[in-house]
């Protein structure tokens, strides 16, 4: 796999590091992670992501593209979505424009998480990707 950004690829290892069920508790832990919008930020000015299971939207500033900041928001009720949303967070967050562009689409797989989701919610997380790496393509 392409080299992912250093807390993306700790991401990855903290999934490959626990067994399978494990995985799924590891992912409802970074659901409870999510970071909350800065003040300046609601939900209805940011993207919508409607290929997600759950409401999710997100809002990615390039003002400096060394530093790019990604903000998600999702309801508590929808953990696996916010699991993800916090995993994205946490791995990309801060991380320079191109580094975040390389992350391979299907990343996601590396996380184990295959056979414990569905995959049409890890179909979502693909979205959320794709949807970041288009707006900082444009």
């Amino acid at each position: 796999m392409t080299a992912l950004p250093a807390p993306l690829a700790e991401i990855v290892d903290d999934f490959a590091g626990v067994g399978e069920q494990d995985r799924l508790e590891l992912l409802l832990e970074f659901s409870r992670e999510l970071p909350e919008l800065p003040e300046h930020l609601t939900a209805a000015a940011m993207e919508p992501v409607p290929e997600c299971q759950s409401p999710l939207f997100l809002d990615v500033d390039a003002s400096d593209p060394e530093a790019v900041r990604l903000y998600f928001s999702a309801p508590p009720e929808a953990p696996t979505t916010r699991g993800f949303a916090s995993i994205l967070a946490q791995g990309l967050d801060g991380q320079p424009a191109a580094a975040i562009v390389a992350v391979p689409d299907d990343f996601h797989h590396a996380l184990g998480l295959d056979a414990v989701v569905s995959p049409l919610r890890l179909r979502g997380m693909s979205a959320m990707l794709a949807r970041i790496k288009r707006r900082l393509a444009a």
